[in-house]
């Protein structure tokens, strides 16, 4: 009976086998295309593709450093840039499948040398190990230490659109070697670029591309959000915080990584002062929230700043008592929605009125 299971279980493995791998494509992804702001390797064929209208997205700009008794969704040890830039807007994810016996740090070195002939220039550079790291894992892995690549996007992302043991999903989830990786600006278009190629060693699965380069290139254009949330009104403020006591507002905008509030701001704090103002006695906390793009130390002192420039604003500006406010920073502690997917975390970032006893 032993080993009638074994048996079972090996031609179970020889199917999962030869089914799960990827195929050398003939052409690009349907629907996929090059970056207007940068071309490709000749003879490259795009095998994974993402495009999102509005994104946030840490570049790094350092090596990636260990973060003490942090870990990932897979159980691996967290690391983070020691340096590192946060941007939002459009966000172009490519992968491509290089030709046969061309070279990962060939790669790189066109990529890199194409940037600057546009005029661009390069703001770090690391390879292997000096990465920070695994430099053995892609996006894939659990139990061990991050890698650059699930930094740059996990495993759990890579399959949101990727079928598992699909060109894309093997390209960026297969064992590597000789990694390179090199973060750029295209000042006149503010547009960043990263590019981090790879020798792709696979194994049993995904096989196909095994001692193929693969390269990754994302290309972010930083844009504004456009604004669509409704104002919520005085009334509706006053109503929320009565019935469960807080009410989340989406109108208050900040720069990425600062704490200085914006213009368009002004809608949103006209209604708050509007109802503070209508009932003189009524307290409140102002909590910042954030999502979970950076540290939660990082964050917890960034969501405090934030709340601390409500509060200064509502005083100084529209001329409401200190002794009725109080700031508080909440990082991402509480978040309102998953911080998995961008709309997630646009959620997430927020600033929370409790209503506070007097």
């Amino acid at each position: 009976m032993k080993s009638l299971f074994l048996v079972l279980a090996m031609g179970i493995i020889f199917i999962q086998t030869g089914l799960a791998d990827a195929s050398i494509p003939t052409s690009d992804l349907e629907g996929a295309k090059d970056s207007p702001y940068l071309g490709r390797y000749d003879g490259s064929k795009i095998v994974a593709y993402q495009q999102k209208s509005f994104d946030s997205f840490i570049l790094p700009l350092a090596p990636l450093m260990k973060i003490s008794g942090k870990f990932d969704s897979s159980n691996n040890i967290y690391f983070f840039p020691q340096k590192y830039k946060k941007l939002e807007g459009s966000h172009t994810r490519l992968v491509y499948l290089l030709p046969e016996g061309r070279t990962s740090l060939e790669v790189s070195k066109n990529y890199e040398k194409e940037i600057t002939a546009k005029g661009g220039k390069t703001l770090f550079r690391c390879d292997g190990a000096a990465c920070g790291g695994d430099p053995s894992r892609a996006s894939s892995g659990g139990g061990g230490e991050m890698s650059l690549g699930m930094f740059m996007e996990p495993e759990n992302d890579v399959k949101s659109y990727n079928e598992a043991f699909s060109n894309g999903y093997c390209a960026l989830t297969n064992r590597i070697t000789q990694q390179h990786y090199f973060s750029a600006e295209l000042p006149q278009k503010d547009v960043f670029i990263s590019v981090l190629t790879y020798r792709s060693t696979g194994g049993s699965f995904c096989k196909a591309f095994n001692n193929r380069t693969i390269a990754v290139v994302d290309v972010f254009q930083i844009k504004k959000l456009e604004q669509k949330m409704v104002v919520i009104k005085a009334d509706k403020m006053k109503k929320d915080i009565d019935h469960s006591g807080k009410i989340a507002l989406y109108g208050i905008f900040f720069d990425t990584d600062k704490a200085i509030i914006k213009d368009s701001s002004k809608p949103t704090m006209d209604e708050i002062a509007k109802m503070l103002k209508q009932e003189p006695k009524r307290k409140i906390l102002v909590v910042g929230h954030t999502d979970n793009a950076a540290s939660f130390a990082y964050n917890q002192k960034l969501s405090e700043k934030r709340a601390q420039a409500v509060v200064q604003m509502l005083i100084q500006k529209y001329g409401i008592s200190a002794n009725r406010l109080h700031a508080v920073g909440a990082s991402y502690s509480c978040p309102s929605a998953s911080n998995a997917t961008e709309e997630g975390k646009a959620k997430n970032r927020r600033v929370v009125l409790v209503g506070e006893k007097n």
